[in-house]
């Protein structure tokens, strides 16, 4: 495997890594207005996240950081491309980080309802957002052969990523809905557990129509055909077991489950993609791949010595934080947020 290819894989993982870890805290978020009946609900719900959320999005901070040092020209033209949808999602996850914290310094209602607005919108938007980014990919887009992106509204927002983006949102609240049942005790958690087991059909429905729309609207079945029915495959039978572990309470599985269908799906655009890392819908020679857009050798290969140093510790924290809060979160108990 060379560099590019590590690091390549390196960033696939990452991103897998953050829409795993961060898709549950979305779709926590998104309860405290569907699920919760009442403002000490919501309390619990946030403090379930309380000591997760922030470490969680350390994996798409780090993810772009990697794109950036070791893609540069991928970097370049997927943030400049993509320059107005990336700055409402940064604003989002700002709004809904800082309303967090702020939520509970008043006992007004009009201040907490501002602020819980601010976290549904902050765990509803990223999500589609971003997965309206990851279904351009691979869709493709307008590139140039100096890696300028042209991109116009249409070809950003259309009926495949916006199928994209509702999809990985319902994803989402289902996987943050199943993590509930793993942090919340008594009602709480039978309506969380209840309203995932509703959701399965709906989400059934976006899945199998965006696998069709992918076929028929894109190119990675014909580059990938046979590595990506085997992941569509997986994901089918993790998506009949999520719905098996629900019914029969088997939380910690079900969890597991959606995870996985939410793990494969990111992993299969970047399958897709392979060895490109951005599609270009005016010629094939202007594609940006692991090649044309990559730092150089050497700088390759110091990145490589220092993640491979740091990258234990980082996990090391991680493993521990969840080890140190997994304990269910109660209505009685004293609630930070």
């Amino acid at each position: 495997m060379s560099l590019n290819e590590l690091w390549f894989l390196l960033i696939a993982v990452l991103f897998v890594g953050f829409f795993f870890l961060e898709g549950f805290d979305f779709g926590v978020g998104m309860e405290t207005q569907i699920l919760a009946k009442n403002d000490t609900e919501r309390r619990v719900l946030i403090n379930s996240i309380g000591p997760f959320w922030d470490a969680n999005e350390v994996w798409l901070i780090t993810g772009a950081g990697a794109m950036f040092a070791a893609f540069p020209h991928w970097y370049a033209t997927l943030f400049s491309g993509f320059y107005i949808p990336f700055v409402f999602a940064l604003l989002a996850l700002i709004a809904r980080g800082v309303a967090f914290e702020f939520r509970g310094k008043r006992d007004s209602k009009t201040w907490q309802k501002t602020w819980d607005v601010c976290i549904f919108f902050g765990s509803f938007l990223p999500p589609f957002l971003l997965a309206v980014v990851f279904a351009s990919f691979i869709k493709g887009l307008p590139i140039d052969g100096d890696m300028q992106m042209y991109a116009g509204f249409f070809d950003i927002v259309n009926a495949y990523t916006v199928v994209a983006g509702i999809t990985v949102v319902l994803l989402c609240l289902v996987h943050g809905l199943m993590f509930t049942t793993l942090r919340t005790l008594g009602d709480l958690q039978e309506r969380a557990r209840k309203l995932a087991q509703k959701l399965l059909i709906p989400l059934a429905v976006l899945l199998v129509a965006f696998v069709i729309m992918t076929y028929n609207m894109t190119d990675i079945f014909d580059k990938r055909g046979t590595l990506l029915w085997i992941v569509v495959a997986l994901g089918v039978v993790a998506y009949l077991l999520s719905g098996y572990f629900m019914t029969k309470k088997k939380d910690g599985y079900a969890f597991g489950m959606t995870g996985a269908v939410m793990a494969l799906s990111v992993a299969s655009i970047f399958i897709g993609l392979f060895p490109r890392v951005m599609i270009s819908s005016l010629d094939q020679a202007f594609n940006l791949t692991i090649t044309n857009a990559a730092s150089g050798h050497y700088s390759l290969k110091v990145m490589t010595i220092v993640a491979l140093t740091l990258l234990p510790f980082v996990l090391g924290y991680q493993i521990w934080s969840y080890f140190i809060f997994h304990k269910r979160v109660h209505e009685k108990e004293h609630l930070e947020y």
